[in-house]
């Protein structure tokens, strides 16, 4: 193969050679203007602080932070040029600043260095992303309470292994995923106080010989306290995979619900009906309505996973501190956390919008022998056989049910003393699916009663 051809073959933007190729993997631009306003806000502490320190003069700190407000308005309004040749969204608001106030733009990079100034802008970014994604939670939650309350005594079956089990409340069920966002929940919480500490100050690695005020630049731009170990401070990335690690198990749980939601509104369960909001038609079967949405957040959860596993990869071989290879932190979070806001606000309408179908779950709640456990707790109970022979004398009525064609209610008492003589009328109190829901009493039980208290419960720690 000719060099001409070879080259033809590379061909393309990388058609300049090298420099060309230097360029585009070396620039970031592309993605992290994203930190825009969180570069401003940390600049225009750190100018602030500069000034505070009389490492630069109040008029020139006061230039900077006038400035900086004027570059984020242009990119805010779509206004500002974004340079690949500049690299970052760093060096271009710079370069920007320098165009509009001169010489006093070279002194803000006093006392810091592009490495603790990104792991600043990406905390922030990431905090502010902590904080929308507990609003989203809160808010799905609240969905889910709403759900709970109105179903709070509505009779379904409960499943292990996709078979019918044992008659639940639809306030139970959705309770339990009320449980789960909880769970997500705490873990943003924990997250964000965790990663609470300003790096601003560590400079390129080891800090630096101007006296500059650390606590200052941390409280200024809300975080707890200045990092305490300046090569921790640029090179940690513990916050952004921490980050992913809540948004991929906040996805899975959504992906779980939405599994559910799938199986539900299909003609076979006919459980909930989804609106029309969140679902399409067939392009050639009139009769079908796709629960799209919800099969979207159930794909989520592969994008979302393989974000995180993609920043631990780039992470897990880097030795302190600083190295190129972290520019590869941001496109994957940035990915990670648009898709996992998405799906938390589908959810969410969803939920809001769907209706239960109480006759249908009521239907299904009383098939498939969900009350056998019940007569074998009433066998132990009130006859006082050993809990393993309870089981036997269940499973053999059961047997017969199946045999008969009908459920355990429709037995006789005459066909049910056959297998066991002590078997007394009192046993149809527990068969109703009704009975069977409201004696489960015990602590975090499906009985009504208790679903109501912890709805109450949720009502009061989400405010």
């Amino acid at each position: 193969m000719s060099n001409k051809t070879s080259n033809q073959m590379w061909g393309g933007r990388f058609a300049a050679g090298p420099d060309a190729i230097m360029e585009a993997i070396n620039a970031s631009i592309g993605f992290d203007k994203r930190l825009a306003a969180q570069d401003i806000v940390g600049s225009r502490a750190h100018a602030a602080m500069l000034a505070a320190t009389g490492i630069v003069s109040d008029s020139d700190a006061e230039a900077m932070r006038e400035g900086l407000l004027t570059v984020l308005s242009e990119i805010e309004r779509g206004e500002f040029a974004f340079s690949t040749a500049l690299e970052d969204i760093h060096m271009n608001v710079e370069a920007r600043l320098k165009e509009l106030i001169g010489e006093p733009a070279g002194r803000l990079h006093t006392g810091r260095s592009r490495n603790d100034q990104v792991a600043t802008d990406f905390k922030l970014w990431v905090r502010d992303q902590l904080d929308a994604t507990e609003g989203a939670l809160r808010s799905l939650m609240r969905a889910l309470l709403a759900q709970a309350e109105a179903g709070a005594d509505w009779v379904m079956p409960g499943f292990t292994h996709l078979q019918t089990a044992q008659p639940v409340t639809w306030g139970h069920h959705m309770m339990a995923y009320v449980e789960m966002f909880g769970r997500d929940l705490s873990r943003v919480r924990d997250a964000r106080a965790r990663m609470n500490e300003c790096p601003l100050g560590a400079a390129a690695l080891a800090g630096t010989s101007f006296p500059i005020d650390r606590e200052m630049t941390a409280r200024e731009l809300g975080f707890d306290r200045p990092s305490a170990n300046s090569l921790d401070a640029v090179s940690d990335r513990d916050f952004a995979l921490e980050f992913l690690s809540a948004a991929s198990i906040c996805a899975m749980h959504l992906s779980r619900f939405a599994e559910e939601l799938v199986i539900w509104s299909s003609a076979q369960f006919r459980f909930v009906t989804l609106s029309d909001r969140f679902s399409t038609g067939s392009s050639i079967m009139p009769q079908k309505k796709n629960p799209d949405a919800a099969e979207l957040i159930r794909a989520k959860i592969g994008r979302i996973f393989g974000a995180n596993v993609a920043l631990m990869t780039v992470m897990k071989g880097l030795p302190l501190t600083y190295s190129k290879d972290m520019q590869e932190d941001k496109e994957q979070v940035f990915d990670a956390a648009d898709n996992l806001m998405l799906a938390l606000a589908a959810m969410d309408g969803m939920v809001r919008d769907m209706s239960a179908n109480r006759e249908a779950l009521a239907a299904a709640a009383g098939s498939g022998f969900s009350t056998a456990t019940d007569l074998a707790d009433w066998l132990v109970r009130v006859l006082g056989l050993p809990f393993r022979e309870a089981h036997h004398v269940t499973g053999t009525l059961v047997a017969l049910a199946e045999k008969q064609g009908c459920d355990l209610p429709d037995l006789t008492l005459e066909q049910m003393q056959e297998v066991h003589n002590g078997i007394d009328r009192t046993i149809f109190d527990v068969l109703g699916v009704e009975n069977s829901v409201a004696s489960r009493t015990s602590y975090g039980g499906t009985a009504p009663v208790q679903v109501r208290a912890q709805i109450a419960r949720w009502k009061e720690m989400l405010g």
